[in-house]
């Protein structure tokens, strides 16, 4: 072997990955958007078919909100890939059983129950997720909070067959895709700007050091 390189000093180039753009407004509106279209059906003031949340589960609900949650991945946001991913695979499944499942229903009882169960599974994920919302901010622990009452409601509505009562959880839905909403306009906004122009709160639970 050559000693030519001998004493010489090897040189590590160090490349930075450039940030992406905040996913979270995405991720929010459309979260946002499908959670009000079924909640508008579930409360009992839209005339149409009921299924206009159906395309926008997949498309915006669904796909835009499980991309924000990969986004969010790689911005190292445990709790934001978590949520975008999770709820847009719920908007996604829940489109699917509507599709594949629900006409096999035997009556509207039998139908309730799954989504009793469906909603069930869904309260107990939204649960820890409301706990560790208030490492966020304000704003955000807002939206966890009246979610997992809405989900609370609507699944002693469809187990018990009560249509007042799941027309009271579309309500509910309704304020919660606004305090969605408002989030993700927060966060275009503030963005945008670099300063907090919409307000967000500080989180309630000191986030650790290096999350």
């Amino acid at each position: 072997m050559s000693d030519q390189n001998q004493g010489s000093q090897s040189v590590v180039v160090i490349k930075e990955t450039p940030p992406i753009a905040d996913p979270g407004p995405l991720g929010l509106a459309g979260f946002a958007l499908t959670t009000f279209l079924l909640s508008v059906h579930n409360a009992g003031w839209d005339r149409g078919t009921g299924l206009a949340w159906l395309g926008y589960a997949f498309a915006y609900g669904g796909i835009a909100q499980m991309l924000a949650g990969m986004w969010e991945f790689k911005n190292r946001n445990v709790f934001g890939a978590t949520a975008f991913t999770s709820y847009g695979a719920f908007w996604v499944g829940l489109a699917l059983w509507v599709e594949l499942a629900a006409g096999h229903a035997k009556s509207a009882a039998q139908a309730n129950n799954d989504l009793g169960w469906i909603l069930l599974g869904f309260f107990i994920f939204t649960t820890y997720m409301w706990f560790w919302s208030a490492a966020a901010n304000t704003v955000l622990l807002a939206v966890f909070t009246v979610l997992e009452v809405t989900f609370l409601v609507l699944v002693i509505g469809n187990f018990s067959n009560s249509v007042g009562t799941v027309k009271f959880g579309g309500v509910l839905g309704v304020i919660t895709a606004a305090l969605a909403w408002y989030a993700s306009a927060a966060g275009v906004i503030n963005g945008m700007r670099g300063k907090q122009v919409l307000f967000m709160g500080k989180p309630l639970i000191k986030p650790a050091q290096n999350a």
